[in-house]
C-alpha cells in the first residue's frame, strides 16, 4: 500500500506541529511535507503530489486592535480560500481547513449555561470568528466529487506546548492555596485526540463539517485539581468566591474565561472510529509530565 502524502499549509503551528509528531507512529502510512505560506513562494509549490491538503496557517485569537483587522482577513480569509483554490485546481482529492468555535460567537458566561448544537446558527462577534466563518463558507464553495472538504470546528485546544488559557490555570494549580469551586462545563479538546481525529478523517476519506471534542466536559475546578495532583499539591477547593466571582462576571471577561459555560452538544462530536485517544486525566497527565 502507498503512502498517502498530506501537505500541511502553515509551518510551525501547534496542530500543525503536532500533527507531524502523531503520525510518526505509523512511518509506513503517511508522508507529510510542511509548506510556510507567508510570502509567495509558496505559490510555485507543486500540489499535485498530495493526497489532502491541512490547511493550519491563520492568525489566533490574540487581538481586538481595529487596526488589525484587515490583517485577519487577509490571512484567515482570503488566504485559506487561494490554498483551497490551488489544491482544487492541482487534483488535491481532500482540503481539511481548521476553523473555530469562536464562530458561534466570544460567549461563555458565568452565569449562563450554553450548548451548541447543529442548528445553532454561527453568529461571531468579532473579527477573527467572522474571518474564520467567510474562511469556510468561501472553501466550502469549493468543494466538488473530486475535490472533498472538510471543516473542523475545535472548541478549546489544550496539550503539551499549548498557549491560551490551559497555561495559565496550570500556573493557578501549581501555585495558588485556594481556588473557587465553581460549577460550569466547558467542551475542550486534547490535542492528541484532535490528531486522531484528523488523521481518522484523511484515512477514511471523508467530507463534511465537525465538531470534536474530549469525552467528557470539563470543570475548571475539576482541570484544576488534577494538575495540582500530577504536581503534589495541597489546593483547597472553596465556594465562598462563588457569589462574588458570578456578581463580578456580569462585567469582566477574564472571570468568564476562566469559569464560563460554553459546550457542544454531545452527539454532534461522536464519530464512526473512536479519536478520544486520551480521557480528561490523562490528557492532564500527559501535558504536565515534561514540566516536572
Amino acid at each position: 500500500m502507498s503512502k498517502r502524502k498530506i501537505l500541511i499549509t502553515g509551518r510551525g503551528s501547534y496542530v500543525g506541529t503536532s500533527f507531524i509528531t502523531w503520525l510518526q507512529q505509523w512511518p509506513d502510512q503517511y508522508e507529510v511535507t510542511e509548506l510556510s505560506v507567508r510570502g509567495e513562494d509558496w505559490k510555485g509549490h507543486d500540489f499535485s503530489k498530495y493526497d489532502a491538503v491541512l490547511h493550519v496557517a491563520g492568525i489566533a485569537h490574540v487581538s481586538t486592535d481595529p487596526k488589525m483587522e484587515q490583517q485577519y482577513y487577509k490571512v484567515n480569509r482570503d488566504l485559506a480560500i487561494e490554498v483551497a483554490e490551488k489544491a482544487k485546481k492541482e487534483d488535491v482529492k481532500q482540503f481539511i481547513f481548521t476553523s473555530s468555535i469562536i464562530v458561534y460567537g466570544d460567549s461563555s458566561h458565568i452565569n449562563k449555561k450554553r450548548v451548541i448544537d447543529r442548528s445553532t446558527i454561527p453568529q461571531p462577534s468579532n473579527f477573527y470568528g467572522n474571518s474564520k466563518l467567510q474562511a469556510e463558507e468561501g472553501i466550502t464553495l469549493l468543494e466538488s466529487d473530486d475535490f472533498k472538504v472538510v471543516i473542523i470546528r475545535p472548541p478549546m485546544i489544550y496539550g503539551k506546548g499549548s498557549k491560551g488559557n490551559y497555561p495559565r490555570l496550570a500556573s493557578f494549580a501549581r501555585k495558588l492555596p485556594v481556588f473557587p469551586d465553581i460549577e460550569n462545563e466547558r467542551s475542550m479538546l486534547h490535542i492528541d485526540n484532535l490528531c486522531e481525529f484528523i488523521r481518522l478523517i484523511i484515512s477514511n476519506n471523508e467530507h463534511g463539517l465537525f465538531f470534536p471534542q474530549n469525552t467528557e466536559y470539563v470543570k475548571t475546578a475539576e482541570m484544576v485539581r488534577l494538575i495540582s495532583v500530577v504536581y503534589e499539591k495541597n489546593i483547597r477547593f472553596t465556594k465562598a468566591f462563588n457569589p462574588l466571582l458570578r456578581f463580578i462576571g456580569d462585567y469582566v471577561g477574564t472571570i468568564n474565561k476562566a469559569f464560563g459555560n460554553l459546550v457542544y452538544e454531545q452527539s454532534m462530536s461522536n464519530y464512526k472510529d473512536n479519536y478520544r485517544v486520551r480521557d480528561l486525566k490523562e490528557s492532564i497527565e500527559e501535558t504536565e509530565a515534561e514540566k516536572l
